[in-house]
């Protein structure tokens, strides 16, 4: 399964540079994925364990739009592993990217 979801840049979301705080799109990620992995297991008792590779690409600004792109790689015993990807709306360029992407994931 393949979930989108969008976020609306405000000035609250700012740093004093004038682009997105690292850790508001850090919470965002966290709140997405979480619902996520709630839907696909029927299940409210989830807990995030690892994030891995983060690296932010461009900034986010006042009024752009953040897409959340979340996909399931492997189903464990007690655990999900989700490839998510970020990028601006506007024009699409990635803003972050965060792996494991499905290449990354041992069978």
């Amino acid at each position: 399964m393949i979930y989108h979801t969008r976020k609306l840049v405000k000035p609250e979301d700012l740093n004093a540079g004038g682009s997105l705080f690292g850790g508001t799109l850090l919470r965002w990620i966290d709140e997405e994925a979480a619902i996520y992995v709630m839907c696909q297991l029927d299940s409210k008792n989830i807990v995030t364990k690892f994030m891995s590779e983060i690296n932010f690409v461009s900034p986010a600004r006042t009024g752009d739009v953040v897409e959340i792109g979340l996909e399931t790689v492997k189903f464990g015993k007690s655990s999900i592993t989700a490839s998510i990807a970020i990028s601006l709306s506007k024009n699409n360029n990635c803003l972050l990217y965060t792996s494991p992407s499905p290449r990354d994931v041992e069978e």
